[in-house]
């Protein structure tokens, strides 16, 4: 049977230092995209495979067009990776770009992405380089008249792109187009163009050559040129057909599913909540959460607004919907509240109203509150073609700060190709259900889509040990924080609706099967302990490099090659290299070519801007300070190589070129350089009891049948213990070890981390969170030695621990593979430990546990 290609990546891929992600992605990708956005792991990963199968891949098929598909989950950022992979295109010889797909709301907001520089979603940095060249992005309408140095796109719905090529017009894009060039075609929401395939009917030709269908267009313009190529991104690939999947076995290049995209912790998490209230009631429900969450985000310092999509069976209802909501909004009374808070429909609202209370928000000033917050002005209807042409800008950016639209109210517009992050609740407006007996109805299953993704992540830091892009609070549901990372789905009481709901949402991926809430105590006599009172631990954080400092990691000597003036700059090199012959060199100094030579050459730059570098650099004080400072600019020697026979004096405009090409190069080191995250070498202390606490889990269902029950051993500081079979084997193992370290040391307590803490990677972000955390204190020796040690229960088939001989921290070291990360004096920090045991079966108590792979 045939492997998926990306299984055979996957091979390639047997730990976690051989990812195709730690394969540097080259720097010209990183810098050119906005560095705001940063590239979470996953999407280095897809950029990296698509590097290494376009340059390493064996298989790669040659002497013919390169087809790959990227099934990427709802949400997880494809048209970022289409930017980076355009970036790499350009790289490589591809100037000219097709994107197509189903919707026209899609091409305005991918339009807006690529083009807008004032677009908060704009994908690339605000100057484009590679090299010495200066890139433009331009729309264009086809491909003859293009400028070979930009990147030109052709923007097309699939349906219009098939009109325009088979009934051509004048400076329309033709067949012509794909003839004469190599070309990249980019198709999002790919499944729409598998219609044929799916129906096992070929590429769609009616037997004379012409073109009848959307997926014969795009074979017919693909297969002009061997040197095509045509990247298709969709989330929902129906791989498990036959056709489909035969199509596609040797072309999917990266997996990355929804469930996963959830359990990396970059979505929302799910809550489907029903009620008996009309539509209204609903609503009003939906606000009311809304409200308490932007109180949530507010409280600490995060001017992030919450939106509800309203959602209605058909346009109509829509439509008297929102005449309903604006009126009763803004006829609000007490007594509507009150008959919610009242009927305590759900835990959320009765922690909701409880909060109110308690921070002296009466009733009547929060009617006031949404009465303006939700006030006609701020409520927006996408319901028909219309309307949707003209607000879909506002819709893909009510994540902006000036927008202030806090309701969408719409059917179906925003169930494709919607990019938002602050959509916090849906209300279902209706009460209808579609499935059959044997299967999910179209309805829930859109229903379902919609909600995965309205489940994307909105991005928020309380300090800044906390991973930006992913949840926070999955260890700690309790914490007021958390309905800040969740999403509610409002709907009527439905049971035999919500059972189906919930099913379709575990079946794709984006909701748990069944969880529990599981508590998880301080023991009392842990908690009266001198070790619990006094007791510190140790935590390194997040390092950025401070832009001020931007000039102390960027080169102070450039060297350049000489060019005369007209000559292309790679021919001196050459002249040099063939004739094997000595250079000399000229030096000069920023201001040696005079400020206005400089000046001229920061305004040929937009990066340049002295706005946008205050950004970068916050004590800036002036552009002249810019040029002449030994700070910055003034530090910088340009040394000048050339041929012996060349004379090495520059003219105005050759001193003016040489500086826009350092320019350039330092504009790299700034973009890069900001995103350059990693974990510090120091480690700062905290009181335990601070860090450690009593804690909620929701687990999975599946997993609360590894339960410990750990009340009596005095070594383990929470009554009860919930994990992995290599977690509890760990647990078993130090069982047996802890009556030779509790001779040696007074204090030994082992701590499994439930999200109590992380550390950071010293080379890269990565946030780790070991498994446990074990205190040794060692005060026999008169040395008074603090030991911290981080460690992860893996399962490794190697070896059996020893039992026999003495117990220590140095054989702990050696069993555990232990590394020393710190040390202050008496405190020492060692990690992280991989707990080593062969597959086999080991006790504890009277449980027996096997080890799982």
């Amino acid at each position: 049977m045939s492997t998926f290609l990306n299984k055979i990546l996957d091979k390639a891929t047997i730990n976690e230092d051989s990812k195709f992600y730690k394969r540097r992605v080259p720097e010209y990708i990183n810098s050119n995209l906005n560095p705001s956005f940063g590239l979470r792991p996953y999407q280095q990963e897809a950029l990296g495979r698509f590097v290494f199968y376009w340059n390493e891949y064996q298989d790669r098929p040659k002497g013919m067009p390169t087809q790959l598909l990227y099934h990427m989950a709802t949400g997880s950022g494809k048209t970022l990776i289409m930017a980076g992979l355009i970036l790499h295109l350009y790289e490589v010889g591809y100037r000219n770009f097709l994107f197509f797909v189903n919707s026209t709301n899609i091409i305005d907001k991918t339009r807006d992405n690529f083009l807008n520089k004032h677009s908060s979603k704009y994908l690339f940095s605000d100057a484009i380089s590679i090299g010495s060249r200066q890139i433009r992005i331009k729309e264009v309408d086809n491909f003859q008249v293009a400028n070979q140095d930009d990147i030109n796109i052709v923007f097309s719905t699939i349906q219009g792109l098939h009109l325009r090529l088979n009934s051509p017009k004048e400076n329309s894009i033709t067949y012509d187009d794909f003839e004469s060039g190599k070309i990249v075609l980019i198709s999002d929401e790919a499944h729409h163009i598998n219609v044929e395939t799916k129906k096992g009917t070929g590429i769609g030709s009616d037997g004379n050559g012409e073109t009848v269908n959307w997926e014969g267009t795009v074979n017919r313009i693909f297969n002009t040129n061997a040197d095509n190529v045509l990247l298709e991104f969709t989330a929902t690939a129906d791989l498990i057909l036959p056709e489909i999947g035969a199509k596609y076995i040797n072309k999917l290049i990266f997996d990355y599913s929804l469930r996963q995209f959830r359990l990396d912790g970059y979505s929302k998490e799910i809550n489907v909540l029903q009620t008996d209230l009309p539509a209204f009631g609903r609503a009003l429900h939906g606000v009311l959460i809304s409200q308490y969450r932007r109180k949530m985000f507010e409280k600490y310092g995060k001017s992030i607004k919450p939106v509800i999509l309203f959602k209605s069976k058909t346009i109509k209802e829509s439509q008297l919907f929102f005449i309903e909501f604006e009126s009763r909004i803004r006829n609000l009374s007490v007594s509507d509240l009150d008959q919610i808070r009242m009927l305590k429909t759900a835990e959320i609202i009765e922690r909701m109203f409880h909060y109110f209370e308690a921070n002296g928000l009466s009733l009547e000033n929060l009617i006031a509150e949404l009465k303006e917050d939700f006030s006609e002005a701020k409520l927006i209807s996408v319901n028909s073609k219309e309307e949707s042409v003209q607000k879909q800008l506002a819709v893909n950016s009510l994540e902006d700060e000036g927008n202030v639209f806090r309701a969408i109210f719409a059917v179906d517009k925003l169930n494709e190709g919607w990019d938002v992050l602050n959509l916090f609740d849906i209300v279902r407006l209706y009460d209808t259900k579609d499935a059959n007996k044997e299967k999910s109805g179209k309805t829930t299953m859109a229903e379902a889509q919609l909600i995965g993704r309205g489940a994307r992540y909105c991005p928020f830091q309380i300090s800044e040990n906390q991973m930006f892009f992913s949840r926070k609070f999955d260890g700690d549901i309790e914490n007021e924080l958390r309905v800040c990372e969740e999403l509610y789905y409002h709907s009527a009481y439905n049971p035999r609706y919500i059972q189906e709901l919930n099913t379709v949402l575990e079946e794709i991926g984006i909701k748990e099967r069944q969880t529990i809430e599981m508590p998880i105590k301080l023991k009392g006599s842990f908690k009266d302990s001198a070790f619990y009172q006094n007791a510190k631990i140790f935590l390194n954080e997040q390092q950025k490099h401070h832009s001020e400092n931007i000039f102390g990691i960027i080169p102070e000597i450039y060297k350049i090659q000489f060019k005369e003036d007209n000559q292309k700059p790679s021919i001196v090199s050459k002249i040099a290299l063939m004739a094997r012959v000595e250079k000399r060199e000229v030096s000069y100094r920023f201001g040696d070519f005079g400020e206005n030579i400089v000046r001229k050459a920061l305004n040929r730059l937009e990066f340049y801007q002295f706005s946008h570098l205050k950004h970068f650099l916050p004590k800036l004080n002036s552009i002249s300070e810019f040029i002449t400072s030994k700070e910055y600019l003034g530090r910088i020697l340009l040394v000048i190589e050339g041929l012996p026979n060349q004379a090495l004096d520059l003219s105005p405009s050759q001193k003016l070129d040489e500086v826009v090409d350092v320019l350039k190069d330092i504009s790299l080191a700034f973009t890069s350089n900001i995103a350059n995250v990693h974990g510090s070498v120091e480690f700062k202390l905290y009181l335990f009891k601070d860090k450690i606490k009593d804690r909620v889990l929701k687990l999975p269902l599946y997993e609360t049948k590894f339960h410990l029950d750990l009340s009596k051993k005095d070594w383990y500081v929470f009554d009860d213990s919930y994990g992995t079979a290599a977690q509890n084997n760990f647990i078993s193992y130090f069982d047996q070890i802890y009556p030779k370290l509790e001779q040696k040391y007074n204090d030994v307590y082992l701590i499994k981390n439930e999200g109590h803490f992380k550390f950071y990677n010293f080379e890269d972000e990565r946030a780790i969170e070991p498994d446990f955390v074990l205190f040794l204190l060692d005060n026999q020796t008169g040395e008074d030695l603090h030991y911290q040690i981080f460690i992860d229960a893996k399962v490794l088939n190697l070896i059996d621990a020893e039992m026999s001989g003495e117990i220590s921290f140095d054989s702990l070291k050696n069993d555990l593979l232990l590394t020393q990360l710190w040390q202050a004096g008496k405190y020492m920090v060692w990690g992280p430990a991989f707990y080593k045991r062969a597959s086999q079966k080991v006790g504890f108590g009277n449980q027996s546990l096997a080890l799982l792979d």
